[in-house]
């Protein structure tokens, strides 16, 4: 599984700013900038201007506020993306996703409701209640 946005070392010229690995946990609010990795367990809001990616051991609970938004491991709660939302292979998603770009890849799980938006933000969401079957007896 060498994908390009989740191998650190095949990395196109993005800035990355940090990342946390497995065995750290954290309860509060992370803003950053630039790429950021979590293969962490984390509970509440991240703020990301550029890259958020949610690595394969990542746990995370809360709200996402951000641009681009790659998730590899679980989320439980509210995202919100100006750009692209991909689900990767063997994720585990539930909640709300608020995107004008949402891709799931086979394999993956999407439990909740997508809303998808147009570029502008006076545009009317649109939601679509989603539940994958592709998943069932995964815990």
């Amino acid at each position: 599984m060498a994908w390009k946005w989740f191998d650190r070392k095949s990395q196109e010229p993005t800035e990355w700013t940090g990342f946390l690995e497995r065995g750290v946990k954290l309860d509060g609010n992370l803003e950053c900038t630039g790429t950021f990795r979590i293969d962490s367990i984390m509970k509440g809001t991240l703020v990301s201007e550029d890259t958020l990616i949610l690595g394969e051991h990542s746990s995370i609970e809360g709200e996402i506020l951000g641009n681009r938004v790659l998730i590899a491991g679980r989320f439980q709660g509210t995202i919100r993306a100006r750009g692209k939302v991909e689900i990767r292979p063997n994720a585990i998603v539930t909640g709300e996703v608020h995107t004008p770009c949402l891709v799931i890849e086979p394999g993956a799980v999407f439990d909740g409701h997508c809303h998808m938006l147009a570029p502008t933000e006076a545009a009317k969401p649109i939601a679509i209640p989603i539940r994958s079957a592709a998943g069932q007896g995964r815990s």
